[in-house]
């Protein structure tokens, strides 16, 4: 058998690679679709170029390049058995998750188990072999194989997820003055001494004054006097009282505006008579428990609709992008762009033929990649509902999970922010911004043909008057957006607005 194996082998070894330094072996995303290994056809990997492509592309890529030996992946996703007392029992290592990809994260890795399997395909005659063969396949094929299943997956995340920037020490917990005035704060019942509300309340860690925080866009919060308290004062920290836990507690610096850390925070609170030990039972799921406080919710918790009883919805145009770590600004400007007739025809319409015209790398095309993405989006293929015998298990277990695969559009991002000093990092970047960039990379890759950013375009004429000669000049440009400018006498927050610094920062969970 390994004489036959090597024999069938041969024609095809110059064509078979190992990856070197540098090279990118795109095994979790298919250039042309969002499959992945855990799609039900799985991935094909090229043995040369190392691009994947689901099950409908692979046989295109043959055709176009003559590339015939290809690593099928396919990972087998599947809920762990229960243990007598419930819990999952967990999975010795037995070797067969071996590739080093993104877990799905509509899955739970806690409640879920992943078994792995690779195997060569050689086309077109869809010849496989199991792997791995080590005895039985050429010394060559052996080590690209391995190579290619160790090899890190082309857009393997090296920055963690957050939608929030990373907390720093303030510089003025180590030194902080706190007055000897004898106050001390109890352990309940907690108002500001201003106005007598008794949610979002801070405790100024300098003279032990609790008053309350600003305003929250969703109605609830206070009415500033912490912020107040700061001007007339100088008092740098505050600490949000119903936050406070054995592990820490949310600080923030007036002075230096933003959320900070304080690695004394104990010894703070406990010069007013706080015990952070014995603020365990003061907190449950992250909420004040007080019955004489109701629970704030975060402006994430609303932009997220939390606690809501939503209806989940599915099919074309319901489909939703994935957060690659502060990418609202891009899931949101892609998704309006593609709502737009201009855009689904020029990409969605012509799917077929930007794809059979792609170049050889398409993961650097970027007509290929937004057709890819709008198909994803318009296609409903990755926002099915459950089956019904899905959907019963899971009412069953009262599990409540994501049911949307969505897409995340990790080639398009590292294609359209590539050289740019902000979109190709992780940092939150302004939408409008972003669409600018956009709109200018349709047109530079429309050029002879149709350009869908025309949808946006038009003509703004300036009249500029000279107050002596009464002479007027006409001027003309063309533009993609408008500026709308609100007064700031029409603000209905308006005092809150001159009374804020321009440069300072808005935390979801420091609003003051």
């Amino acid at each position: 058998m390994a004489a036959d194996l090597g024999e069938l082998l041969v024609p095809y070894m110059p064509t078979i690679r190992v990856p070197r330094t540098g090279d990118r072996v795109f095994k979790s995303e298919c250039a042309f679709s969002f499959d992945s290994p855990e799609s039900e056809g799985g991935l094909y990997v090229c043995m040369n170029t190392f691009l994947g492509f689901g099950r409908e592309h692979v046989e295109r890529h043959y055709r176009k390049t003559g590339q015939s030996v290809y690593m099928h992946l396919k990972r087998h996703v599947k809920e762990k058995a229960t243990g007598a007392a419930g819990g999952a029992i967990p999975r010795r290592r037995n070797g067969k998750v071996f590739l080093d990809l993104e877990l799905n994260r509509d899955f739970n890795g806690e409640d879920y188990e992943y078994e792995d399997e690779a195997k060569l395909v050689i086309f077109p005659d869809h010849f496989e072999i199991p792997l791995p063969n080590i005895e039985e396949l050429p010394a060559l094929v052996t080590i690209a194989c391995d190579a290619v299943l160790n090899a890190p997956s082309a857009y393997k995340k090296q920055e963690p997820e957050s939608w929030e920037e990373e907390i720093q020490v303030s510089r003025h917990a180590r030194s902080l003055r706190q007055l000897d005035n004898g106050v001390r704060i109890p352990p309940s019942g907690w108002k500001c001494q201003k106005c007598e509300l008794r949610e979002n309340l801070w405790l100024n860690l300098t003279d032990g004054a609790v008053l309350c925080g600003k305003w929250f866009f969703d109605g609830s919060g206070g009415n500033g006097h912490a912020l107040e308290h700061y001007r007339e004062t100088n008092h740098p920290l505050a600490v949000k009282l119903d936050t406070i836990t054995p592990d820490g507690a949310d600080v923030y610096s007036f002075e230096e505006e933003e959320a900070v850390l304080d690695p004394h925070i104990s010894e703070h609170l406990s010069h007013f008579g706080i015990d952070m030990l014995q603020m365990q039972k003061r907190t449950e799921n992250g909420h004040h428990t007080d019955n004489n406080s109701r629970p704030r919710v975060s402006e994430w918790e609303v932009i997220q609709e939390s606690g809501m009883k939503l209806k989940a919805v599915f099919g074309s145009g319901y489909t939703g992008i994935k957060n690659l770590g502060n990418s609202c600004y891009l899931g949101t400007v892609l998704q309006v762009l593609f709502s737009i007739p201009d855009f689904q025809r020029m990409y969605v319409g012509n799917l077929q033929r930007i794809y059979d015209y792609s170049p050889l790398d398409p993961t650097q095309d970027f007509a290929t990649q937004m057709a890819k993405l709008g198909h994803g989006l318009l296609s409903g293929q990755y926002a099915k509902p459950p089956m019904k015998s899905e959907l019963i298990e899971q009412v069953m277990k009262e599990e409540y999970k994501q049911q949307q695969k969505g897409v995340s559009p990790r080639m398009l991002k590292s294609l359209v922010s590539r050289g740019h000093p902000e979109f190709s990092s992780n940092r939150q970047q302004d939408a409008h911004e972003f669409l600018l960039h956009i709109i200018n990379l349709v047109e530079r890759n429309s050029a002879g043909s149709e350009n869908p950013s025309d949808v946006f375009r038009f003509l703004v004429e300036e009249r500029v008057q000279c107050c002596q000669t009464r002479r007027v000049r006409y001027t003309q440009r063309v533009d993609y957006c408008i500026q709308l400018p609100a007064p700031i006498e029409a603000a209905t927050n308006r005092e809150t607005q001159r009374n804020t610094k321009p440069s300072m920062k808005v935390y979801p969970e420091c609003t003051f």
